[in-house]
């Protein structure tokens, strides 16, 4: 078992370095096509440990619940519905503490392993409010001892809702114990948007699209709200589904397979693409298994909802705890394992335990249905219009069609980061020298590069560097993804492209002062439904945009994750600002 160094390609350095990049990154292609990322077995373990305490944490708040009883009678009381509830504040809480999505090793924070708190509760970082020129007393970018307490706030609330006792009053429910009174709930519910009003990274790093809007189906009388969670559940899935008919999706998952800690066979990952090493586009089997995984997530939970009980139910909640295991197996990067873990604990609980109440249950239709629309409204307009919508309110999970940015940093631009900019930690380049050495670390740097690059994307983002950077691409610039910048900057990232747009490079232009040419950035917009090209800009931090274009879908699906260069449809050009 390998549990510190990490699996890497046996290659003479020297002779590889002096390559050009995509080059560089070809290699880097083919071994990840047979090792994935090459992460340590010790890792694993951290997260699997981290599994266990987060199940561990939630039944500990659900024991301190009076009437609840001992672990050994758990077969007696483990349906009751503040269990659930207090599972989904419990879980809130975990991901608002930077204990969930974005933790550790697998999303390169070493030292330490979690952003979160340790940035959030330091007046002078930065941070994002999502309409400083719209709402109120929410401009700037600092933050300030409010937003600390806001902060603080949000974690008093959810505590107090964990250590509330359950009321029997109000509820339609079969309980013996009882569900949380709504005057409990309603701080959390208060509380947490106001803070992401001050700073959307902390809303968003809450999971709220899953987590608050599932307390606020906790306002409802009992059998609505088991009802209304039920839907909540078809929702996630079905827009998580809907966002995965696109032609991205079985990239997401070639890259995904090959990455998977149980899966240890070469031959058996080189089936993932075409042809090894020539050709790592998705094969054939992963297109195969992008369909069924769409089709799965579609049809089973529609069978699931309607359902009464039964076989029907039960072989559908089978498939659908399948399908969550299967995720969690994979340990993907951005490590969403609570949150399967969750949808595992939500399946026994709402559609099998609960199977009985359908939509002829619910007693205040118009309520619910208002809660529908507040949650399907950014979906729908999410997918269509995807540069005004984060993908996790949107729903769009795992689809391969995310918002991304390439930041191409002049040494001297990293220093500045480095010295200017409150924050927890460094960069993750500069902790994995610290961790590894200089060879090692350029060498799994260039391994991140392959996980971009092998998905569509990420043609795009290396495929512009040069129009960004110039000539002198190679020899000036250092490409760090955007999801590093900002997960050291913010204190958290997941994927949301929307976390290292202009917004934030003019944060840290006021914090640093580039100079031109220093810092060059390329954002690429998500894919809209209906249209076959994805919006790019390129910034200059301290000059502005210089350029703005599309790029189109079929030329990324043609390229080899190595390929450089792709076709721009340029749409406009300051002149002035051009490398």
């Amino acid at each position: 078992m390998n549990l510190i160094r990490p699996v890497l390609p046996d290659l003479d350095y020297a002779q590889w370095r002096e390559k050009p990049r995509m080059a560089r990154i070809r290699t880097m292609t083919g071994h990840w096509a047979e090792h994935g990322f090459g992460t340590p077995d010790g890792v694993y373990l951290i997260y699997v440990v981290k599994i266990v305490a987060y199940v561990a944490g939630a039944l500990l708040f659900v024991q301190l619940t009076p009437g609840i009883g001992s672990l050994h009678q758990l077969s007696s009381w483990w349906a009751e519905p503040v269990v659930f509830q207090k599972v989904v504040i419990f879980t809130l809480l975990f991901e608002v503490l930077g204990l969930g999505c974005g933790f550790g090793p697998l999303t390169l924070r070493f030292f330490p392993p979690i952003g979160g708190p340790l940035h959030w509760m330091r007046p002078g970082t930065i941070r994002l409010p999502p309409w400083p020129n719209r709402v109120p007393c929410t401009g700037g970018d600092t933050r300030t001892v409010v937003d600390v307490a806001l902060y603080v706030g949000v974690l008093g609330c959810a505590m107090y809702a964990l250590l509330s006792p359950a009321t029997r009053s109000g509820t339609d429910l079969p309980t013996a114990i009882g569900t949380l009174s709504p005057q409990v709930l309603l701080p959390l519910l208060i509380v947490l948007p106001m803070l992401g009003l001050r700073d959307k990274v902390i809303f968003l790093a809450a999971r709220a699209e899953v987590y608050w809007a599932m307390a606020v189906v906790f306002l409802l009388p009992g059998l609505d709200m088991i009802v209304a969670a039920k839907m909540l559940f078809l929702f996630v899935w079905w827009a998580a589904a809907t966002s995965k008919l696109n032609r991205h999706f079985p990239h997401v998952v070639a890259v995904m397979m090959t990455n998977s800690p149980l899966l240890r066979g070469k031959a058996l990952k080189r089936r993932f693409y075409r042809s090894h090493p020539d050709d790592l586009r998705p094969s054939a089997v992963s297109a195969a298994l992008a369909h069924l995984g769409t089709a799965v997530e579609f049809l089973v939970p529609l069978a699931l909802f309607a359902s009464n009980g039964g076989a029907v139910t039960i072989v559908a909640a089978a498939v659908m705890v399948a399908f969550h295991l299967h995720i969690l197996s994979c340990v993907p990067m951005a490590v969403p394992l609570e949150w399967n873990v969750y949808m595992l604990f939500g399946i026994g609980y709402l559609f099998v335990w609960n199977a009985q109440y359908g939509l002829t249950a619910l007693t205040h239709p118009f309520l619910v249905g208002l809660i529908a629309v507040g949650v399907l409204t950014p979906v729908v307009l999410g997918n269509r219009y995807p540069g005004v919508f984060s993908f996790l309110p949107a729903m769009r999970y795992y689809a391969g069609n995310w918002a991304t940015s390439m930041w191409c940093l002049k040494p001297t631009a990293v220093e500045k980061i480095e010295r200017n900019v409150p924050k927890a930690a460094t960069l993750p380049g500069t902790q994995l020298i610290k961790l590894y050495g200089e060879q090692v670390a350029d060498l799994l740097s260039h391994k991140g590069y392959a996980f971009r690059a092998m998905h569509t994307h990420g043609r795009a983002l290396f495929g512009l560097i040069p129009r960004a950077c110039g000539p002198d691409h190679e020899t000036d610039y250092v490409p760090v993804d955007g999801e590093f910048v900002a997960g050291t900057v913010l204190g958290w990232n997941f994927g949301d492209g929307h976390l290292h747009n202009e917004q934030l490079i003019e944060a840290l232009q006021r914090r640093c002062d580039f100079d031109p040419g220093e810092v060059r950035v390329i954002v690429l917009e998500s894919q809209p439904f209906g249209r076959p090209r994805q919006d790019y800009r390129l910034v200059d931090a301290a000059t502005g945009e210089f350029e703005r274009g599309q790029v189109a879908v079929a030329d990324m699906l043609a390229n080899q994750p190595w390929v450089e260069g792709i076709p721009a449809f340029v749409l406009s050009v300051t002149h002035q600002h051009r490398p």
